[in-house]
């Protein structure tokens, strides 16, 4: 039939219960569960077949539900409730943690800037850690108030979903996602006309326009370059997260960095602190510099520092194949017309990220972009801390990987969205109904012993079975996907165990996270798994980047352990492991197995997750999980050491997860007596709940973002603002000065006695020193006494001593002297060296390479 016209018909909501649509647009329902219970109310099915999505829910929801609703006086009930909930929320902007912690803050925003957002399932913006740890540290930042909006990009085709065939191989496919189906909404200025920036690309523009998505009550600004007027390779841009060639990805970081400034600028925001979470996002710093150069007439250095005292960076790849880098020609071809607008030579902005490799290879390198143009940077656990300041020595020279100034704030997750409503209704009824604001306090979690152990057991008992359901589901779909047969989809309901231990592995398949080796005794793994009193059970879940072979041939040896007859059923697999997923197995497995190649994972926070859902963490030393691991709530794989021989470590670290599973693990899990319950697992489980939740959460991530780095960037932003830059341009000469002078400082030591041979601990050392300071001045250094401990040979601990003025010899030296008593027993080293010093640097070694040492 022909027909005169075509019209698209939506349901219409009910007047009762239209504020639906307004909390389908604030993300702010991903993390409160009474909403979620508002739509799965509705319509079940549909909320579940449309990935938890209420904006898709409410297109394509029936009428006669949404009717049904509005006059249910049971949904009406909790409709009011959240509404009041919701409003109470976004209107207590006066008594937040940050209003009520930092009165004296006014103006300027924390702009926080990364290259994916793992908000929800059904926003696929994110790839995997670091997007997730993105969208916790959003709602955090939400609950306490924080300052804060973000900026991103939206990808037209997300990441990509992983399907696993018939052999194992991963397949990935890649979605054209309809932006209508997003909480999202153009962006606007003050006129109400919808935003666009543009970016200079080899010689062209390129336009983008900018979304906003509300996440409780932080903007999140997304940049989008699939616009007609651009030509079709630029549209590219914005098509995949990570995906094309090191030509896309450079495009990508020039359109998140130098875009998202110009897009903050339109927004009408003038931020005093600027985050970029790992180096993607590092060109925002040059787009800083070229504003203060163009329009407030700064030089370029003076500019460099301005810019430095709001920025903050935060490393989170610990080793050097991870961080971005590009040729010089690259560079050169993308912004050879760009240094010119700074006032920079083209060496001076090389410079800026300049890494010179053994091979005597230059490169551009992101991460030490984000390095120079940061007053402050930091890692993401304790033990990273070190691994950075020893990864990032070299941009420091003159001193010592223990004093690199990479400080640490270790990652957490976001509560409300990783522990289990269940558990939360638990907590509520031992801990108190507003627990949740009280989590900085220690004796808040001593009630967690007051949670019967028969109560404990059975909830998890309880979402066991939930994940066990959730897995075979999962399974049915890809077997039928593979043309299996209805009786070898009915074998499917007999995969999981509901009684047995059940091991989760969960993460990116990476291959130094090594998800392989609980295989590398076959034998001995067939028989924890198969003992008929004590079964065991592993479940495996994971992405390779498309691009991985290694890590894809990694998921398909697993796969392939999985269809083994004597791991049939014991060892399984799951396809595309997403946020959905993630929430069930840290829920549903009583052990979390991390096994990554210390050091190299940075902090890692899927045993955050397991921990406080009471999952017990089975883990390396390595990174959250050194700080985390007390002895009585989890186990530890392995030693608290680094090996340089891998099969060395490869073979300690597999005999020890075979040790503790047949000695501790699984004797304690089934040591259940007459109560059905195990009493020292369950106590384990408490002690995992107490110690992870407390501690490894993003409120508290968030408050020390705030202590140690958004403020003090605030502070010294603004004093080198204040005054049309004023400080900047003092600092910046007085900076220059010492460039120009440093290499004639001469430093002559003096000893009061012979510091060869053997000294008694507690005896007194002096030491003097004339040094020379041509066109410096003594007001301008920190010379020191450096005494540093040796263990094999390396520097074990620092001691410095700050020398005093004693007079001026001649023209230009001085006299500088300092005593000191030798504390402990051991070996040592000794030396006198010259630092910058200045009352306008934040902290010590902020500026880079002036470290003086005699000749």
């Amino acid at each position: 039939m022909d027909f005169i016209s075509k019209i698209t018909v939506v349901p219409k909501i009910p007047e009762k219960i239209l504020g639906l649509k307004e909390l389908s647009e604030n993300m702010w329902w991903t993390w409160n569960y009474k909403t979620q219970a508002l739509f799965e109310t509705i319509d079940k099915e549909l909320w579940e077949s449309t990935q938890r999505n209420p904006v898709t829910f409410l297109k394509r929801v029936e009428q006669k539900k949404l009717n049904t609703a509005a006059e249910d006086s049971k949904f009406n009930e909790l409709y009011q409730e959240v509404m009041k909930e919701f409003s109470n929320y976004m209107n207590e902007n006066s008594n937040t943690w940050f209003s009520k912690t930092h009165r004296s803050f006014k103006d300027g925003e924390i702009a926080y800037f990364c290259m994916e957002y793992g908000i929800h399932e059904s926003f696929p913006m994110y790839s995997g850690g670091l997007g997730i740890l993105a969208g916790d540290h959003l709602k955090s930042a939400s609950d306490l108030g924080i300052p804060l909006i973000a900026i991103g990009l939206l990808y037209q085709k997300g990441y990509f979903i992983q399907r696993l065939n018939s052999e194992g191989w991963q397949e990935s496919i890649f979605l054209d996602y309809d932006f209508s189906d997003f909480p999202i909404i153009p962006a606007k200025d003050s006129n109400g006309d919808e935003i666009y920036v543009d970016i200079d690309l080899l010689g062209k523009k390129v336009f983008a326009k900018v979304w906003q998505v509300k996440v409780g009550r932080v903007n999140l600004y997304l940049l989008d370059t699939n616009l007609m007027q651009n030509d079709p390779e630029d549209r590219e841009i914005t098509s995949t997260l990570y995906g094309g060639d090191i030509e896309m990805r450079i495009k990508q970081e020039i359109l998140i960095g130098i875009g998202g400034v110009k897009a903050v600028r339109k927004l009408g925001y003038n931020p005093s602190v600027w985050h970029m979470n790992e180096g993607h996002a590092a060109f925002l710093g040059l787009e800083r510099i070229r504003e203060l150069v163009q329009e407030h007439g700064l030089t370029f250095q003076e500019a460099v520092e301005a810019v430095r005292a709001g920025n903050v960076f935060t490393t989170h790849t610990p080793v050097p194949a991870g961080n971005d880098v590009f040729s010089i020609s690259l560079i050169d071809k993308y912004f050879g017309d760009f240094w010119p607008k700074l006032g920079a030579s083209r060496q001076d902005f090389l410079n800026l990220g300049l890494e010179k490799r053994q091979n005597a290879e230059e490169l551009f390198s992101m991460t030490i972009l984000a390095l120079k143009l940061s007053g402050r940077s930091n890692a993401v656990s304790r033990l990273h801390g070190e691994v950075s300041r020893k990864l990032w020595n070299h941009v420091w020279p003159g001193i010592e990987w223990l004093e690199v100034p990479i400080n640490y704030v270790t990652n957490g997750v976001h509560i409300d969205t990783w522990l289990n409503p269940k558990l939360q209704e638990s907590l509520k009824e031992y801990l108190g109904a507003d627990w949740m604001s009280k989590i900085d306090d220690p004796e808040l979690w001593e009630k967690i012993d007051n949670i019967p152990d028969h109560e404990l057991w059975e909830t998890h008992q309880q979402l066991k079975k939930e994940l066990i359901e959730y897995i075979r589901k999962s399974i049915k779909a890809q077997r039928s996907r593979h043309g299996e047969t209805v009786e070898q989809l009915e074998e499917v309901n007999q995969i999981g165990d509901e009684k047995a231990l059940t091991i989760g592995f969960a993460r990116r398949f990476a291959t130094y996270k090594r998800a392989d080796l609980i295989f590398s005794d076959e034998e001995r793994l067939k028989k924890i798994l198969n003992d008929p009193d004590k079964p065991v059970q592993l479940i495996f879940a994971g992405k390779a980047h498309p691009a991985d072979k290694p890590g894809q041939e990694l998921i398909k040896k697993i796969y392939e352990y999985s269809r083994k007859p004597e791991f049939q059923n014991k060892v399984i697999i799951l396809e595309n492991y997403d946020m959905d997923m993630a929430r069930h197995l840290v829920s549903g497995v009583d052990i979390w197995l991390n096994n990554p190649r210390r050091p190299r994972e940075a902090s890692g926070t899927s045993g955050e997750k397991a921990g406080m859902n009471g999952a017990i963490n089975f883990s390396v030393l390595d990174g959250w999980w050194v700080e985390g691991y007390n002895g009585k709530n989890g186990w530890a794989i392995g030693d608290n050491r680094d090996y340089e021989d891998l099969k060395l470590q490869d073979k300690i670290d597999s005999v020890s997860i075979y040790n503790q599973l047949e000695k501790q693990i699984v004797p304690m899990y089934y040591e259940k007596g007459e109560t059905d319950v195990s009493k020292e697992w369950v106590s384990k489980m408490k002690e995992s709940i107490k110690s992870v939740t407390s501690f490894f959460n993003t409120a508290r991530m968030l408050k020390e973002y705030t202590q140690k780095l958004y403020m003090p960037a605030f502070e010294q932003h603004t004093r080198f603002s204040n005054d049309d830059f004023k400080l900047a341009k003092e600092f910046a000469g007085w900076v220059k000065l010492l460039k120009e002078n440093w290499d004639s400082i001469k430093i002559h030591v003096k000893l009061d006695q012979d510091l060869t041979g053997v000294k008694n601990a507690e005896e007194e050392i002096g030491v003097q020193a004339e040094i020379y300071l041509p066109g410096i001045g003594p007001d301008s250094i920190l010379p020191e006494v450096v005494f540093a401990r040796l263990k094999d040979g390396k520097i074990a601990n620092i001691r410095r001593y700050d020398m005093k003025l004693i007079k001026e010899v001649q023209k230009d030296t001085y006299l500088y002297s300092v005593k000191f008593k030798i504390e402990d027993r051991g070996e040592y080293g000794i030396n006198v060296r010259v630092t910058p010093n200045n009352p306008l640097m934040p902290h010590k070694n902020y500026l880079m390479g002036l470290v003086k040492y005699p000749q």
